[in-house]
C-alpha cells in the first residue's frame, strides 16, 4: 500500500482553486493525488493518505481535491482503492466520507465538471472501467 501524506505537499494546505490560493486542493489533486490514485488502482492495490500533522484545512480544499476524485474515478473506485487517516482530526474522515464523496457521486451523474483554474499536466480518469488521460 503507498502512503501520501498531505503534509508532504504542504504544511499549511490552501483553499479550492490555483487562482485563489496557494497549495489549493486543486493544485494537490494534479500534482500527487490523482497520479498516486493511478497507480495504486492499476497494481489493484489501496492508496493511503495521510491527513494529519498540517495546520488545519479549508473545507475547500477537502472538498476540491478528493471531490475531483470521485469525479474522475466514480465513488464505488475511490471507496474501494482509497483509505483516508488521521488521528488529529478523525472528523474530516467523516467529512469526506459522509459529504464530499456523496456530493460530487451526485456532480459526477449530473456531468458538472470540476472547474480548472489553472495549466494542470495531464491527469487520469476512469471511463468504461479504463483508465485515460486528460490533457
Amino acid at each position: 500500500m503507498k502512503t501520501i501524506k498531505v503534509v508532504d505537499f504542504s504544511e499549511h494546505p490552501g483553499l479550492r482553486h490555483c487562482k485563489i490560493s496557494d497549495d489549493s486542493g486543486e493544485e494537490f489533486y494534479h500534482k500527487i493525488l490523482n497520479r498516486s490514485f493511478k497507480e495504486s488502482f492499476e497494481k489493484n492495490e489501496k492508496l493511503l493518505v495521510d491527513l494529519d500533522n498540517t495546520a488545519g484545512y479549508a473545507p475547500s480544499f477537502i472538498d476540491e481535491a478528493f471531490g475531483n476524485l470521485v469525479y474522475d474515478f466514480g465513488l464505488d473506485i475511490v471507496k474501494k482503492h482509497l483509505v483516508l487517516i488521521s488521528e488529529q482530526e478523525p472528523d474530516l474522515i467523516d467529512k469526506i466520507q459522509g459529504e464530499t464523496y456523496e456530493l460530487w457521486s451526485v456532480r459526477k451523474n449530473e456531468d458538472k465538471a470540476p472547474e480548472k483554474t489553472t495549466k494542470h499536466k495531464s491527469w487520469f480518469f476512469l471511463d468504461d472501467g479504463e483508465i485515460k488521460e486528460k490533457k
